[in-house]
């Protein structure tokens, strides 16, 4: 289990996206779970604290998020670089029925339980949000766009405190963010300015 971590208000749980990283998401109902990676997602509002995230409706994640109505998004950092394609690039639904629990057990991924999702937590990210889909079925089925509202959130107190990231001591904690063709980069330094 993560030992740094601490929840983080709601109506600042959009902080932990706005610089957009890639994440993982992960999905449970009746006993299944899977997680796929996923680069298009956004912060949308932070009073209730609402999300939008495009899942593909080919997807074994997308199957697991409709029959349950929720997921968690986990943003994993850069020492699991290799673990985010390696999730993002295989599938739930082929690894079926080969392995108890799919992806999580064909590659050997910790989990801990969500407070407010079936949704499994992965271990080693800096941040996760338990998420409620707000069912919008037009959007879903023409855009496979998934919006949210977060029921609850919480970050590694190492890189996210008092409603910010800080990652200057941490570089193997720094979110990622895939640009393509399996090409990564990290947030650089971070700065205040005064208005």
């Amino acid at each position: 289990m993560q030992l740094n971590i601490q929840p983080v208000p709601l109506e600042k749980a959009f902080r932990l996206l706005n610089h957009g990283p890639t994440v993982l998401v992960t999905s449970s109902h009746q006993g299944h779970a899977n997680i796929m990676a996923a680069a298009w997602n956004m912060p949308l509002d932070f009073n209730p604290s609402r999300v939008a995230i495009v899942v593909d409706k080919k997807t074994y994640t997308r199957e697991l998020m409709e029959a349950s109505g929720t997921f968690a998004i986990n943003l994993p950092c850069r020492a699991q670089a290799e673990l985010v394609v390696k999730v993002g690039s295989s599938s739930g639904r082929e690894l079926l029925g080969k392995t108890p629990d799919n992806k999580f057990a064909a590659f050997d991924l910790p989990t801990f339980a969500a407070s407010k999702t079936e949704a499994p937590l992965l271990e080693g990210c800096v941040a996760w949000l338990e998420c409620k889909i707000i069912s919008e079925p037009h959007i879903q089925e023409t855009y496979d766009l998934f919006l949210a509202e977060v029921v609850a959130a919480y970050a590694d107190n190492q890189v996210f405190s008092d409603g910010r990231w800080h990652f200057e001591e941490h570089d193997a904690l720094r979110t990622l963010h895939h640009v393509a063709g399996g090409f990564f980069f990290t947030p650089g330094e971070g700065f205040t300015t005064k208005p």
